[in-house]
């Protein structure tokens, strides 16, 4: 008889996979389907997103799949001490159950010791122990190498690394809508890419030599989805010491490029020598110095790099290699950049304000973060989520009542179709005004460009506009994001005089197709 029975061999499989799969994807849910059977229990969601009072539970498919790992890997444990027959697949789906067995045991107890806020050091050691106890358990059987079996150390500190990546994106990306649950797997992807198993295997060494390009909207969460890439890092175990050889909250560093001159930025990215300026009275280690080989920073405000300093970044991408300012002596950096912008890097790249090779550097994985107009777009419920997130920190003993009063103020005094020009931080700022003051005030331009974008979608989907209208609206939003006829003109690439006929035949017209007064003036939009 062979190692694994025909009734076991779907299940193992498939548990198996469960270790090497995006657990923010839908096909998560499909293998546990599929190793459950009739056993499976149908869940409400299959999104994985925090509730607004969280708590540590496994959910009930969790449960199922660990009783039944545990059960079947003994019996697969004791044939193997017993000397039955195996092949090295059989081997390999014994050693993928196993992986995946220890995980959730030690996921188990981190998770319990992180909400009783034990010590990080006390809870890594405790769980150092159990998990060599397991590893001996499990993996170093007599008269079988099995694959895990060199990966001691290494195991330990992907399935650290695992936990700590869990954690940081369900906590930093908040939200039940596709789009949101999209833009999670593309955070877990690219710690992990999309094979888990050649990043076990080779990758964690050097996938932090990519560059990581955030995109979307002022307010909607570049920075949240930069801090769960940068505090995942891989980071080895050391076993003499019974610890991480870093702590990655002290090695990740977010930089606001836009908070700073162009001749203090090159000081605070790559630091300078004693005397390179007339306040640098003693040396000074960078940003990048200080996160280290295994650390991560963020530059954040990308686009307002001014060329010169594009050009000693680019240089550090190609190279990794860079100098402090009035320094001669080469230096290193082995660590992560992540970059952020809420600009279209394209069409700077056509102004001539950024340097397209440097954009080739930075676009190998790029993530965009949706605007909350989007995903209220695809989950209109999505809203309560957010709103009873953001009450729960702000009056985590009494929210409920809050989050009706926030709730009903917005459904009694926003358009139906607000687009939140702000996004999340704009939702947030509205959920603190109305626990201040009981009401919130929007930016009336924000709120005009809002309600005219939404008439503009219903008017395009129905097809009642011609292409001169269509074009003319397109000035019009155009110029309200700019406020200045010359720059809409220029993004648009048309004539300013142009660009404001069209907008004021716009204003020449009333909502029911009559002419207005000829005092309305197109630079009242």
């Amino acid at each position: 008889m062979g190692l694994i029975g025909r009734n076991e061999y779907l299940f193992v499989r498939s548990v198996g996979e469960l270790s090497y799969t995006n657990p923010f994807t839908a096909s998560r849910f499909e293998l546990e389907r599929q190793a459950l059977g009739k056993d499976y229990v149908e869940e409400s969601s299959v999104f994985w997103s925090m509730d607004p009072t969280p708590d540590f539970h496994r959910r009930e498919n969790l449960v199922r799949l660990s009783s039944r790992s545990q059960k079947i890997a003994s019996q697969l444990r004791e044939r193997i001490i017993n000397g039955s027959s195996w092949s090295d697949e059989e081997l390999m789906l014994y050693d993928d159950l196993i992986v995946y067995l220890i995980f959730y045991e030690l996921f188990e107890m981190w998770g319990k010791q992180r909400i009783h806020d034990a010590s990080v050091a006390d809870a890594n050691r405790t769980a150092w122990k159990r998990y060599c106890e397991a590893f001996a358990y499990w993996l170093e059987l007599p008269g079988v190498t099995l694959p895990s079996l060199q990966d001691k150390n290494h195991l330990f500190a992907l399935y650290h690394q695992v936990y700590r990546a869990f954690f940081s994106i369900f906590e930093c990306v908040i939200g039940r809508s596709e789009p949101i649950a999209g833009l999670r797997a593309k955070i877990w992807q690219s710690i992990f890419t999309h094979n888990v198993r050649r990043y076990r295997k080779n990758l964690y060494k050097s996938l932090g030599q990519i560059t990581t390009l955030i995109q979307g909207p002022s307010g909607s969460g570049k920075e949240l989805v930069s801090q769960a890439i940068g505090m995942s890092r891989y980071v080895p175990f050391d076993p003499k010491k019974q610890c991480f050889v870093i702590d990655p909250s002290e090695h990740y560093h977010a930089i606001n490029l836009s908070a700073f001159s162009k001749s203090l930025i090159e000081s605070e990215l790559f630091g300078h020598t004693k005397g390179a300026f007339t306040d640098a009275r003693e040396a000074r280690a960078g940003w990048l110095e200080a996160s280290g080989d295994l650390g991560a920073v963020l530059l954040d405000e990308i686009g307002e790099l001014d060329l010169v300093t594009q050009v000693k970044l680019l240089r550090l991408l190609q190279s990794r290699q860079f100098q402090r300012v009035g320094e001669t002596k080469i230096r290193e950096f082995q660590g992560k950049i992540i970059a952020a912008t809420n600009r279209d890097l394209r069409a700077e790249i056509n102004k001539g304000t950024f340097r397209e090779d440097l954009y080739y550097r930075l676009c190998s994985d790029v993530i965009v973060t949706p605007s909350l107009a989007e995903q209220l777009g695809h989950s209109p419920n999505a809203l309560d989520d957010l709103v009873a997130y953001a009450c729960q920190r702000l009056s985590p003993d009494d929210y409920n009542s809050l989050v009706e009063e926030v709730l009903h103020w917005i459904r009694n005094h926003l358009p139906q179709n607000y687009l939140w020009p702000g996004n999340i931080r704009e939702l947030e700022q509205c959920v603190r005004n109305v626990l201040i003051h009981g009401s919130y005030s929007p930016d009336q331009s924000s709120a005009l460009i809002s309600t005219h974008n939404s008439q503009l979608v219903r008017q395009i989907d129905n097809l009642e506009l011609t292409a001169d209208e269509l074009l003319a609206n397109y000035c019009k939003i155009a110029y309200s994001k700019t406020k200045n006829f010359e720059k809409a003109a220029r993004l648009l690439q048309m004539d300013r005089r142009t660009v404001r006929a069209k907008i004021d035949s716009l204003a020449q017209l009333k909502p029911n197709g009559t002419t207005s007064k000829s005092s309305d003036r197109a630079d009242s939009v």
